[in-house]
């Protein structure tokens, strides 16, 4: 077991790490932009090679907490002057084997950036396949992965009171929460995680974040936030013997359980206003959706948006988590667990599993106005927290709006959006135009001739209906019938972020 972080111990590791400028920008100069790449990977060999023999501080806090590689004792001691290595060790985080001196746990620094400005903190966790030579042990806490990462683009910028980081981990989502709100709960089912957690805050010298341990939402039984963010342990994997279940990404329960289990129960949790964002999969059942199958696990007094990224087929799925468990292709080993995936899959119906992410609002008054379960596959590293938050705004003054003041409304275009038109040879008239968003989750639409042409009008001069009649009178159609059809399509496009209001 990781031993309790001490603040002082943690306070002088923070001073060595911070003396040898044992940054992202620093480690990825020391060893170059390929061999950063390939450490990203999980290929450590670049990165030793290119830092040869160099012992200064970097190199061998690079090395030791970096790379997961030993370093001699003389290096290390030198490296960490304040801390020591009996200090180490009592972090948990080297073992001292004769002069050298081995890694017990990772350390990689992680940058963010929101509203609030730039910062990069040092993010301790579990050493992983490269730094062990082999598959991870179970009880495995991952330091900062794709899907956290995802997480933290997804997450709305507005601020609050109080949140809950569910299923914390090494506690990166806790630590960007308490950037938003005053007081942060973090929990986990692994006292392990939860050290690790403590120690991460600690280490960067980051207060408010309390640690309870438990499944779910057992350890905030009648508590309520602002925010909820949750990277829950969603993997699907089979419950038989020989598999085993890690449990930073298995939660313990059969198919998509633990998920439905998320979303159902987080809105006894919310504030009014307040959001929950999660990431998840869900399965597809001998021809039912997944949307479909979420949206019934979706409290009905919630406003909801779902976003469906993809969805694999079984085979897919299996071998994708598979290998993430450190099981190479061509093994026994390998041929054993796909058939479990696959076994279990068929048990169930199972035609497809469904990746995406889930924000669910308690409204702050009245009935829900928002329920959106789309598929988007577009968007790339773009950071949709803050696109998020101005489409939900738009959404809100907007369902406000009968159609009488909707047309009344003045808007503008997005700036990132531009427009596409496909003639076929020798037509003057384009037989197709699209609509196209630059940001966010970079949407393409198709629209007609009438809706093209007061998109381009949206200046932030004239009103919506004035800008319908303009455009009804010269396309020669009746303006009445005009309004009816395009108003729905402006609302739409509002919420999606391609129209904003003038004012905003």
């Amino acid at each position: 077991m990781l031993p309790e972080p001490d603040p002082t111990l943690c306070r002088a590791l923070a001073d060595d790490l911070r003396s040898a400028e044992f940054s992202g920008a620093s480690l990825r100069g020391a060893w170059g932009a390929q061999a950063d790449d390939a450490v990203a990977r999980g290929l450590r060999g670049p990165a030793e090679r290119a830092l040869g023999d160099r012992r200064d501080a970097l190199a061998v806090l690079g090395r030791l907490w970096g790379l997961g590689a030993e370093v001699s004792r003389v290096d290390a001691e030198a490296a960490l002057p304040r801390l020591g290595l009996a200090g180490a060790v009592r972090l948990g985080l080297v073992a001292l084997d004769g002069d050298r001196v081995v890694p017990a746990a990772l350390i990689r620094p992680q940058p963010f950036a929101d509203a609030e400005g730039d910062v990069e903190w040092w993010i301790a966790s579990d050493l992983d396949e490269a730094a062990l030579g082999g598959s991870l042990p179970e009880d495995h806490v991952l330091g900062v992965g794709g899907a956290s990462q995802t997480l933290a683009k997804l997450q709305l910028t507005w601020r609050g009171g109080s949140a809950l980081d569910l299923g914390t981990g090494c506690g990166i989502q806790a630590l960007r929460l308490r950037r938003l709100v005053s007081r942060v709960i973090a929990t986990d089912i692994s006292e392990r995680a939860l050290r690790f957690t403590r120690l991460n805050a600690l280490l960067n010298d980051v207060d408010g974040i309390e640690t309870r341990l438990g499944s779910l939402f057992e350890p905030v039984e009648g508590e309520t936030f602002d925010r909820v963010a949750s990277n829950p342990p969603f993997v699907i994997t089979p419950r038989v013997a020989g598999v085993p279940a890690y449990e930073y990404r298995d939660g313990g329960l059969e198919g998509d359980a633990l998920v439905a289990s998320v979303i159902a129960g987080v809105g006894a949790h919310l504030e009014p206003g307040g959001v929950a964002q999660s990431l998840g999969n869900w399965e597809y059942r001998d021809g039912e959706s997944g949307l479909d199958r979420l949206r019934a696990w979706v409290d009905p007094s919630l406003d909801a948006w779902v976003v469906e990224r993809e969805v694999l087929d079984p085979l897919a799925y299996a071998e994708l988590w598979v290998r993430d468990g450190g099981t190479v292709p061509g093994t026994p080993d390998y041929a054993r667990l796909i058939d479990a995936w696959l076994d279990d899959f068929a048990r169930r119906g199972v035609t497809g599993v469904g990746f995406g992410y889930v924000l669910l609002r308690r409204p702050l008054a009245g009935a829900p106005t928002l329920a959106r379960y789309e598929r988007v596959a577009g968007g790339g590293d773009t950071a949709f927290g803050p696109h998020l938050a101005a489409c939900l705004e738009n959404h809100d003054r907007a369902a406000l709006l009968d159609d009488e003041g909707l047309a009344s409304a003045t808007l503008r275009v997005s700036p990132d959006v531009t427009e596409a038109r496909h003639h076929r040879p020798g037509e003057e008239s384009p037989s197709v135009i699209e609509l196209r968003q630059g940001g966010g989750f970079a949407r393409t639409i198709e629209v007609d001739s009438a809706l093209a042409a007061l998109v381009g009008a949206c200046d932030g001069d004239l009103s919506v209906g004035a800008l319908v009649d303009a455009i009804a009178q010269l396309l020669d159609v009746d303006a009445e019938e005009l309004r009816a059809d395009i108003l729905p399509r402006v609302r739409e496009l509002i919420v999606t972020g391609f129209l904003t209001f003038a004012d905003a």
